[in-house]
């Protein structure tokens, strides 16, 4: 199983905790970034989000596709998986950042395609917003073009949202970028099965992640489809000497103002209400965010290494990490659990 990380691009993952020590700027993401690169990380996810889905949308925010320029530059091995929103980006232009993004990191990039789910955020920055199922048959119209101007010079397109006339893309990516995609509704299932290489989930236990993946391999092999090429997690991770000091950790994060749920939480009746979700998401687990809090990765090294272990023998390929603040647990989690899932850091060469 590979293991990857959240780029916080929000200054931090916790709905409850103002202050993380994980401030919203380049220079702390750089200080992350060669932190997971040095340490045997193996991808990064940037969100893509223009309003701070946990501090209040009020807070302050990072880009995504400028951030992950960025990563690339001063990076060397960590792959850079970066969302991007059909809503928000016309088809053609993004292959062409994307293509350029690619020479940038020598190859290293990969795509989340998210259809999005915030309706405040797109009225504030003019993005296109439909009904659900709509919002999945624009992202495979928009997967079609980006992906044909990849493959094809020229490139003609013609869908019911986007045209394309004998464009030209080059230089192509040296390697064409996996497409990324999560969804849990029927429409959204049955149209990621169609267009991604991959597919990548909320937190969930050991069973309704194996379930997940099972039923996903089904749907591609039912359309005549190859298996998914991976399957990712996101989970967030407390990792302490001492259970009872992970469980005091955990409470900490996941208490409720007492009085109550405040700006950071103005997404959450959004995300509730735009979603079709297979289970409810109570205020506690909203307080990380990708129902990270469900996995139960929470514990000693030992505990959490072997409930990720668990994970692997279920079919899942990838899981993506937060934790906080994000650049000493990557190196606490590397240091404690790598050796006992059978990761070693890497061993940087000196010169």
């Amino acid at each position: 199983m590979r293991y990857g990380y959240w780029t916080p691009i929000y200054g931090g993952f916790l709905r409850n905790v103002g202050d993380e020590g994980m401030p919203a700027t380049f220079d702390y993401v750089k200080k992350v970034s060669q932190t997971a690169d040095r340490l045997g990380y193996d991808l990064t996810l940037v969100p893509e989000l223009y309003l701070n889905d946990r501090k209040g949308i009020s807070a302050p925010s990072l880009e995504a596709w400028e951030l992950a320029a960025g990563i690339a530059a001063v990076t060397e091995h960590v792959e850079i998986m970066v969302a991007v929103r059909p809503g928000f980006h016309l088809p053609a232009v993004l292959a062409k950042r994307a293509a350029t993004l690619d020479d940038i990191s020598h190859g290293r990039l990969a795509l989340n395609v998210v259809s999005a789910w915030w309706a405040e955020e797109a009225k504030q920055y003019g993005g296109i917003f439909g009904v659900h199922d709509e919002r999945y048959a624009r992202t495979q119209e928009w997967v079609d073009v980006v992906t044909g101007l990849w493959r094809e010079t020229p490139f003609r397109y013609e869908g019911s949202y986007y045209t394309v006339e004998d464009a030209v893309l080059e230089p192509k990516p040296r390697r064409t970028p996996p497409i990324w995609a999560g969804g849990e509704s029927e429409g959204g299932k049955a149209s990621i099965a169609r267009f991604a290489d991959s597919y990548v989930m909320h937190g969930g236990t050991v069973e309704e992640v194996g379930g997940k993946i099972a039923e996903m391999a089904r749907r591609r092999e039912a359309i005549g489809k190859d298996p998914f090429v991976e399957t990712g997690m996101a989970a967030y991770v407390i990792v302490r000497d001492t259970e009872r000091e992970a469980q005091a950790e955990l409470e900490r994060i996941t208490t409720v103002p007492a009085e109550g749920a405040g700006a950071s939480y103005a997404s959450y009746e959004e995300f509730v209400q735009h979603s079709q979700l297979e289970r409810s998401v109570s205020l506690q687990e909203y307080s990380v965010g990708t129902r990270g809090l469900r996995p139960g990765l929470v514990g000693t090294a030992e505990q959490v290494a072997e409930k990720l272990l668990a994970y692997e023998e279920a079919g899942l390929g990838l899981v993506l990490l937060q934790a906080s603040p994000l650049d000493s647990e990557l190196e606490r989690i590397a240091e404690q659990v790598f050796p006992l899932v059978g990761r070693t850091a890497r061993v940087p060469v000196l010169v």
